[in-house]
C-alpha cells in the first residue's frame, strides 16, 4: 500500500508561478501509474502565467473561485468544479476570490518539465 500526505510533500514555485505540492509522479516513487497529481495554489488577486503542457491536464477545484482560460474560452470555476485541459492548450486560471484557491492537477502522460512552455 501507498499513502502520500500533503503535508509531507515539499512546496515549490511551478514555471506558471503556482505553488506546488507533487504527490504522485511515476518517475519519483514505484508505481505503476502513467499520470502525475500535483496540489497547487494561487494566492488572491494572483494569476499562473499563460503556458501549454504537451499532456491531457485535469484541474479538479478544492477551495476557491477564479477564471479559468483555455484558449479563446474563459469560465468561472469554484470548489467541486472539474476541468479538462486539452493538450497543447495555452492556459493559466486567477483566483478571483479572497482566499487562495486551491486545486488538484492531474496530467496524464506525467508531467516533465520538457513538456511545458511557459509565455
Amino acid at each position: 500500500m501507498f499513502i502520500k500526505h500533503l503535508k509531507d510533500c515539499k512546496e515549490f514555485l511551478g514555471g506558471d508561478n503556482s505553488v506546488l505540492r507533487e504527490l504522485l509522479h511515476p518517475q519519483k516513487s514505484d508505481l505503476k501509474i502513467n499520470y502525475s497529481l500535483a496540489q497547487a495554489a494561487v494566492s488572491p488577486g494572483k494569476f499562473t502565467k499563460p503556458h501549454k503542457i504537451r499532456s491531457t491536464e485535469v484541474y479538479y477545484i478544492l477551495e476557491g473561485e477564479g477564471l479559468m482560460h483555455i484558449d479563446d474560452e474563459l469560465a468561472k470555476v469554484g470548489s467541486g468544479c472539474a476541468v479538462y485541459i486539452p493538450p497543447h492548450s495555452r492556459q493559466y486560471i486567477e483566483n478571483t476570490g479572497k482566499g487562495d484557491l486551491k486545486f488538484l492537477c492531474i496530467a496524464e502522460p506525467a508531467w516533465r518539465p520538457e513538456d511545458e512552455k511557459v509565455f
